[in-house]
């Protein structure tokens, strides 16, 4: 996050004197609804159906965009709206551009969507008279102030809040970002805990968690630090967190070699997780935002990251059965692969959560209207 012409921390590799094309305007295809209130449209209750499909969240840098696509069998995707965005930045972020999209399903039954309210071209596209929404040399490369969290109990109505974590909590009043939020069920405290990156100022990232209010409008409790990094001065960026069995695993990005991605376990959902110095990520060149997935029926876990360091940048994914090898299975639509991008392209930054078929149907047909 240096005033460099070529950025690589953080949210990828990003050329500013080689923005992409300006963002076309995203209403001219079908958007998610934005509702006051989400009791309205719960579905009607229908018969037990196995969670056998997958939804892939994903965005793109030419639109700072959410996207969605849906897969049958954890291999295939597709988006589910021709590769258009189902809801435009512009539409519902203060800067005018969202990233980072996590979903995942709550035990009320709820859908859970996170995101980072930040443009990174945003001068560029006229949308402001700065490059970033405050003074980079006091708070850094690509700054905002936002976390967007969504709600819905269908995943196509869905209530919006603005969280301003600097502005809620007077010891990160001088925060310089709140970037890639997730979101997790606390069993102890039945609470829905998001955790995400920040620093103070302009200063080295590291990861916090916080407690959402039930309504997922805003952060009840002040954030602590998740995971106590060896080296302070290292920038560790996007959490995510899984409970298998017994024990929470968290994969995240540290700045450092070897790099990118790393795993710390604990027995604990908000700390005590255990360094381990070992890359788990295949690639051979910078990836980062894991997320994990189990196939369904089986103990096979996916790890997805964003290989922003491939051009151009894309999907890579990995599965384990014992968190201690990852097997390489490629990148979408790469020679030999059986992950497959069937009408998109250029995934950043996502997230995957298992759906029912019908769930998945419901979303193709809301957009195939």
């Amino acid at each position: 996050m240096l005033a460099l012409a070529t950025m690589t921390l953080g949210f990828g590799t990003v050329g500013l004197s080689a923005r992409p094309a300006p963002q076309a305007e995203a209403n001219a295809t079908r958007q998610l609804a934005i509702v006051p209130t989400i009791a309205a449209s719960r579905p009607k209750a229908t018969k037990a159906e196995a969670r056998s499909a997958y939804l892939l969240a994903y965005f793109k840098d030419e639109t700072h965009s959410l996207y969605f696509a849906t897969s049958p069998d954890g291999y295939s995707f597709t988006d589910v709206n021709g590769g258009e965005p189902v809801l435009a930045g512009r539409a519902v972020a203060d800067q005018k551009g969202l990233r980072d999209p996590h979903i995942m399903r709550g035990p009320d039954g709820a859908f859970y969507l996170s995101m980072t309210d930040l443009h990174i071209y945003a001068q560029q596209e006229g949308l402001r008279t700065t490059q970033w929404e405050r003074p980079e040399k006091e708070f850094g490369w690509g700054n905002n102030r936002n976390l967007l969290l969504m709600k819905s109990h269908d995943l196509l109505h869905w209530t919006l809040a603005k969280v301003d974590m600097a502005s809620l909590f007077p010891a990160y009043a001088k925060a310089g970002n709140a970037w890639a939020p997730e979101t997790i069920w606390d069993p102890a405290k039945k609470r829905m805990m998001v955790y995400f990156t920040t620093r103070i100022g302009n200063g080295p990232n590291f990861m916090v968690y916080s407690y959402a209010n039930p309504a997922f409008t805003t952060l009840m409790t002040e954030p602590k630090k998740i995971l106590e990094y060896p080296r302070p001065e290292v920038n560790v960026i996007d959490a995510d967190i899984t409970k298998v069995g017994d024990k929470y695993h968290m994969f995240y990005v540290a700045h450092e070699k070897p790099g990118s991605i790393r795993q710390a376990v604990s027995s604990r959902i908000d700390g005590g997780y255990v360094y381990d110095p070992r890359k788990v990520d295949p690639e051979n060149v910078a990836a980062e935002a894991p997320t994990l997935w189990r196939r369904h029926g089986t103990n096979t876990y996916v790890l997805m990251y964003d290989v922003f360091g491939a051009k151009p940048n894309n999907m890579g994914f990995a599965e384990t059965t014992d968190f201690q090898t990852f097997r390489n299975i490629g990148r979408f639509n790469d020679a030999g692969s059986r992950m497959k991008a069937t009408n998109f392209s250029g995934p950043k930054h996502g997230a995957v959560m298992a759906i029912t078929p019908d769930e998945a149907d419901r979303l193709r047909g809301y957009f195939a209207r």
